[in-house]
């Protein structure tokens, strides 16, 4: 997925209330960007980090700028924002490019299901299950390699995960799809101590028949890819 609009660098001031960046750019001007993120971005949101933001001139936002990017300043690069993987990803389904979805040639998004819920991507194809595929972007990482999530507790992806059980249990196929947006992580796990119920419903899920697919990302000023060539390797 290409960026819409050229990334401009800056440096990060503070984020606050979620959703809110203020930040320098290189010129010295301060703007407030939008931070599409709403987990605790643990240690990516240090005052001073340089990040990347995307311009844009749409009439109908109050922010001009949105936050996309942590430059770490060592070639590698994390994605920050949360709606990134699902764009990303949708390429990669519709061009039949992740091995273990391949067969599906319909890709439908946000369809509901569940209590109240929408999932990510409905897989169909006749003659085979459905497929429902959830998606969490990853951006946490404490130990040097290795990915985990969730960053802060997460009754909604608990709920999902849920979700997920009750129609691998109907018969359909249901994947939790772990995307890692960190350029410098080779191994993901699940972040237990942040979040134990969350933990335990995977475990339960996954006895349900609920898979799990970890994928890594290509990640520059210019674009966010999916790596499908890196399953990551689970701790």
């Amino acid at each position: 997925m290409r960026f819409q609009t050229p990334l401009v660098p800056a440096r990060l001031i503070r984020r606050y209330k979620r959703f809110l960046a203020d930040c320098t750019l290189e010129d010295g001007r301060e703007v407030t960007a939008h931070c599409a993120n709403p987990g605790s971005m643990m240690g990516l949101a240090e005052p001073g980090m340089r990040i990347w933001l995307e311009p844009n001139d749409d009439p109908k936002k109050k922010l001009k700028y949105g936050w996309r990017l942590v430059d770490h300043e060592n070639g590698h690069f994390t994605g920050v924002d949360t709606s990134v993987p699902n764009k990303a990803l949708r390429a990669s389904l519709e061009n039949g490019e992740i091995a273990e979805l391949a067969a599906y040639k319909t890709v439908r998004t946000e369809v509901k299901y569940g209590q109240g819920s929408r999932i990510d991507f409905l897989l169909t194809q006749p003659g085979l299950p459905d497929a429902y595929v959830e998606v969490k972007s990853v951006t946490l990482s404490r130990q040097p390699g290795l990915a985990e999530f969730p960053d802060s507790v997460t009754a909604r992806g608990t709920k999902h995960l849920g979700e997920l059980a009750a129609m691998a249990a109907e018969g359909h196929r249901a994947i939790m799809l772990y995307l890692v947006q960190r350029t410098d992580c080779h191994r993901f796990a699940l972040a237990a101590d942040i979040d134990p119920a969350y933990a335990t419903a995977f475990e339960a899920a996954k006895a349900q028949g609920v898979e799990r697919l970890v994928f890594s990302t290509q990640i520059s000023p210019d674009e966010v890819r999916v790596d499908v060539t890196v399953n990551s390797n689970v701790s």
